[in-house]
């Protein structure tokens, strides 16, 4: 039986280095992102919870879950990438 051995390259496309670039510079935006959710957020909370309205102060809670999940999110991309993709590789 055939085994085929093919990994992933820096060299195989033109262009790498500049995709790389990008991809940071999108990680970079979404963690802009995600600091502008949070604080967007702790202010809907605090309004919503100085007005006595639990339903913004509610969304505000859950915004500021959702931006600090996303920025851990992002934060930790390259590591997720490369646990799947050596957990994916070590399958025969």
């Amino acid at each position: 039986m055939n085994t085929i051995d093919i990994g992933p390259n820096t060299t195989g496309l033109p262009g790498i280095a500049a995709l790389e670039s990008i991809v940071g510079a999108l990680l970079t935006y979404g963690l802009v992102a995600a600091v502008a959710g949070i604080a967007i957020s702790a202010i809907a909370w605090a309004i919503g919870s100085h007005s006595s309205n639990p339903h913004v102060a509610g969304r505000g809670k859950t915004g500021v879950l959702v931006s600090g999940g996303a920025a851990m999110l992002i934060g930790a991309a390259n590591t997720i990438v490369t646990f799947f993709s050596n957990a994916g590789s070590a399958v025969h």
